[in-house]
């Protein structure tokens, strides 16, 4: 209206006009603004230029802010703090730093909303050294008591896993809020420090101090896993006589606690309450969820019902339904996801180009993995981390040494899921005195704590070794208490070396935790069995009928073209079974012309020589592998997946089939990926290849087999 009766807008009016303009729907008029300003010549008065840098970062043009900003040629500490604050929103922490640096050359005076962003620019383990340097800035400005700023130092060191340096700078607060209270907290959670969480949430409320959903949201956080459930009770009590049992973030945070204490029923119950539409964080958890927990099936439907159901499929969104292919290990599908992530503009994000290359690992592409990495120095520790576990899941052990020594030299040093990649490198490649150096030095060298799952990697890297006297005496000397794993791990080895006492007390120790453990029982039948005490073994089978336990089925699959063919042991149901059957005859004239002696030492039944041969040839994987001869052209790579351990028979003939046929092949069981090429294996077995580490429980997160995926491809 003003315009129109030719009435002159001044700065002030501006100011507040553009202002206004707070979200990207507003950046048209944003723009036409900065039109009006251009044409009236207040362009170059720095109130002004300061509200266009503002924004344009708030509607999320970042490149427009930056540019805006290099071009002014007067400015004041709101231009700078602006424009810090643009970088922070853009996520280009670096950039944030750098300005605080040129400020800091130029001699310009900084002031609490300077040094509270260059803080909030330090996020990670990593930037630890620049937040303990812009906190001396903050010490030699006397700004430390200032709440603003003290409350920046908080949530800094708790996302650089600094917990004492926090609780330190909380308590030298003179007055702490709210605000102060809950950055603590969440950086106790997001470091999983349960108990120090909870002792704090009621030291809280002792104190007086007003909870809000954020104070819920973060005390909730610390519970992560399912030991974590039998304390939630009393804190999801207070979250419905408090009244926040209907906040949103609330509710997800509650669903995001049973999700990742495994407790997917009831996690699934409240999904399923939650009144429509739902919020995407709420789909995010689901599909995380299952993921994590072995569902990649049911992962891939939730995150093929976002799209669907008109959700923009965020960051998060995506990296979920990156680690469902993962743990289907999908490669087709993640290739097309990675497309998606590409045209979405997501690929430059952290945590997205991560799951990207931990995609491609676990898929088998290691090529395709490593050609998304960036410069060493550039790289963060989880990108060292998904680099180790890959290497170590492919058998490239050499590659994986290397690749911590360089993780070393860049400046990031390791954390728990480092060593026990580096640990089951050295299990699977034989490197037993390097993997207990590795092991020793975690404490001593880098204060990492030896954990359950490091332990484990330590007792499967004996057990391979045969030295299972000194696994168990690592056992009843280790700092944590065992487990399963350990047990089963021991198991295993005494198999392999006929050491059926050590068998014996491991199959006991299993038992005691879980009487209808179905594992337990099949490996202690195999140790009776290897050591040609087939009456016990038999006693052992017929106890299992007894209790109606029967063991997980064997079962292999290959993906030709988009339809899976499944096979299980001996399998006569695939329509194409009689050219499969003959098939397999050509593979064992092939492989005996070679040198090929069946392996009979992996039949666990007290039958003759001939029906040993035979239940050998016709396991699942063969099966499969000669469905792939068949079917698939010359020249192509014939991938092959197994639920269960690869047989040492079955992985001598498929590297005898590559040398013999000239077709590289990969097999990848429910432990790592083994390639064939030219009669030579990448991955060679030590020990035996039915010894069961389990190390991909802990980081990798390596299949747990869900092999009706021509299920799944109908919502493609």
């Amino acid at each position: 209206m003003r315009r129109s009766a030719d009435v002159r807008a001044d700065s002030t009016t501006l100011c507040s006009l553009i202002s206004s303009c707070q979200s990207a729907i507003c950046l048209k008029w944003g723009r036409a603004l900065h039109a009006l300003v251009f044409k009236d010549g207040l362009g170059m008065f720095v109130p002004v230029a300061n509200t266009l840098v503002n924004m344009y970062s708030m509607c999320g043009s970042h490149e427009d802010s930056e540019l805006l900003f290099d071009d002014m040629p007067e400015r004041d500490l709101i231009s700078w703090n602006c424009m810090m604050a643009s970088h922070l929103t853009s996520g280009k922490d670096g950039d944030v730093l750098n300005l605080l640096s040129r400020m800091i050359q130029a001699r310009i005076e900084v002031n609490h909303v300077t040094l509270a962003s260059a803080l909030s620019a330090c996020s990670c383990p990593e930037a630890l050294r620049n937040g303990r340097a812009v906190h001396a800035l903050v010490t030699q400005a006397g700004l430390q008591e200032n709440l603003l700023v003290g409350n920046a130092l908080v949530t800094m060191y708790g996302k650089c896993e600094s917990m004492a340096e926090a609780r330190r700078v909380f308590t030298a607060l003179p007055d702490p809020d709210v605000i102060s209270w809950n950055a603590l907290l969440g950086g106790l959670a997001e470091n999983k420090q349960t108990q120090e969480a909870m002792e704090l949430f009621n030291a809280m409320r002792r104190a007086g101090a007003k909870v809000n959903h954020i104070t819920m949201t973060n005390a909730l956080g610390a519970f992560s896993s399912s030991r974590d459930l039998a304390l939630f009770g009393a804190t999801a009590r207070l979250i419905i006589s408090a009244g926040f049992e209907s906040d949103s973030s609330v509710r997800n945070s509650v669903l995001t606690v049973y999700s990742k204490g495994g407790d997917l029923r009831s996690s699934s119950l409240i999904f399923d309450g939650l009144e429509p539409p739902k919020t995407l964080v709420s789909w995010n958890v689901m599909i995380f969820a299952r993921a994590h927990h072995g569902l990649g099936e049911d992962a891939l439907k939730l995150f093929m019902e976002v799209l669907r159901g008109g959700l923009a499929a965020d960051q998060f969104t995506l990296s979920g339904g990156l680690a469902a292919c993962s743990s289907l290990a999908l490669l087709q599908e993640g290739q097309q996801l990675h497309g998606l992530i590409v045209k979405l503009g997501f690929d430059s994000i952290l945590h997205v180009a991560n799951a990207t290359i931990d995609m491609y690992g676990k898929c088998g592409k290691m090529d395709d993995a490593l050609k998304l990495l960036g410069a060493a120095d550039r790289r963060c520790r989880q990108t060292w981390n998904i680099l180790l576990s890959s290497y170590a899941r492919h058998g490239r052990f050499h590659e994986a040494r290397a690749a911590f020594r360089d993780m070393l030299e860049s400046g990031q040093r390791p954390d728990q899921v480092t060593f026990v990649s580096l640990l089951s490198a050295c299990s699977h490649g034989g490197l037993v005195e390097e993997g207990l150096s590795y092991f020793s030095s975690m404490a001593s060298q880098f204060g990492v704590p030896q954990g359950i799952e490091h332990c484990v990697c330590v007792v499967d890297l004996l057990g391979r070794a045969g030295r299972l006297e000194e696994a168990e005496r690592f056992v009843e000397e280790m700092p944590v208490a065992p487990n399963d794993l350990i047990w089963r791990s021991l198991l295993s080895s005494s198999r392999i070396f006929g050491e059926l006492g050590v068998g014996r007390r491991a199959a006991q120790r299993l038992l005691e935790r879980d009487p209808m453990d179905d594992s337990a029982y099949v490996l202690l039948s195999n140790v009776y069995a290897s050591s040609g005490s087939w009456g016990d073994a038999e006693k052992v089978r017929a106890h299992m009928e007894s209790i109606r336990l029967r063991k997980k089925p064997a079962c292999s699959w290959i993906r030709v073209k988009n339809s899976v063919n499944v096979f299980g042991i001996d399998d006569r149901a695939h329509p194409q079974g009689d050219k499969i059957r003959a098939k397999l005859e050509e593979i064992l004239a092939t492989v005996k012309d070679a040198g090929y002696v069946a392996d009979t030492r992996f039949v666990f039944h007290d039958t003759d020589e001939e029906q040993k041969e035979h239940s050998l040839w016709v396991h699942s994987e063969k099966l499969a592998l000669a469905f792939g001869l068949l079917t698939m052209p010359q020249g192509s790579t014939i991938t092959v997946f197994k639920n269960l351990r690869v047989c040492g028979d079955c992985h001598l003939v498929f590297k005898l089939v590559s040398g013999a046929l000239g077709r590289e092949i990969v097999l990848r069981d429910s432990y790592r990926f083994h390639h064939f090429a030219g009669g030579r294996a990448r991955v060679r077995i030590i020990g035996d290849d039915n010894i069961c580490s389990n190390w991909n429980i802990f980081c990798l997160h390596l299949n747990r087999t869900h092999p009706s995926f021509n299920h799944f491809l109908k919502y493609k």
